[in-house]
């Protein structure tokens, strides 16, 4: 299966990558071929670091590649500040567009006792009244630890697939239709993160 992923320079490709291979995945890094977004089986973005980064994607026409590709319903996987780009935007960089496509804006945690940003492992809770359990949580016991590393987060909506708790509930993970994204690192959150990745992969275009 070919995996389509956006490096915008400032995603963790090497792990993202390296997983995707673990997995039987056939990974294709553009950034900013358009015509391999356009021939996408699957897309996955990526991202670290400060939102103002995802400028890149609007600059080469990624983003308009990637909203035709969600559109004829090819699965899409944020991760990270990939995930956040999913959002109308971050207040990390307000004025920075964004996919859009979840309507809630992405904020810092509170200042509190915490230390800002939220590092390290931290378990995910799937909230109740979503009816089905989520697609891209399929197999992975309640209460699993995954890794983090972020200053800014999603609110909890309808579309929250799993919740975690730092200062505050946040949305760990998302999905509608064909978008999904994590805020944690599945790359990097062991056999949890691989079947992760392993139900996206897995998710019907």
């Amino acid at each position: 299966m070919r995996v389509t992923v956006i490096d915008y320079k400032a995603g963790n490709l090497t792990s993202v990558l390296k997983a995707l291979h673990h997995l039987g995945a056939e990974p294709q890094v553009t950034d900013g071929d358009l015509a391999l977004v356009d021939s996408a089986e699957r897309i996955v973005l990526p991202g670290v670091g400060h939102f103002t980064a995802t400028e890149r994607l609007g600059a080469t026409g990624l983003t308009g590649a990637i909203r035709a590709a969600i559109a004829r319903g090819v699965p899409f996987l944020g991760i990270c500040v990939g995930m956040q780009w999913l959002y109308s935007g971050s207040t990390e960089a307000p004025d920075q567009p964004s996919l859009g496509h979840f309507s809630e804006v992405c904020t810092r945690f509170c200042e509190g006792k915490e230390k800002i940003p939220h590092v390290g492992w931290n378990s995910l809770e799937i909230p109740p009244g979503n009816g089905a359990a989520p697609r891209l949580l399929a197999g992975v016991a309640p209460g699993e630890f995954v890794y983090f590393t972020h200053a800014y987060k999603a609110p909890v909506t309808p579309d929250t697939a799993a919740v975690t708790h730092y200062i505050e509930p946040f949305a760990a993970a998302v999905e509608r239709g064909n978008v999904f994204g994590v805020q944690f690192h599945p790359e990097k959150s062991g056999g949890a993160g691989l079947r992760i990745i392993k139900n996206f992969l897995g998710a019907p275009c």
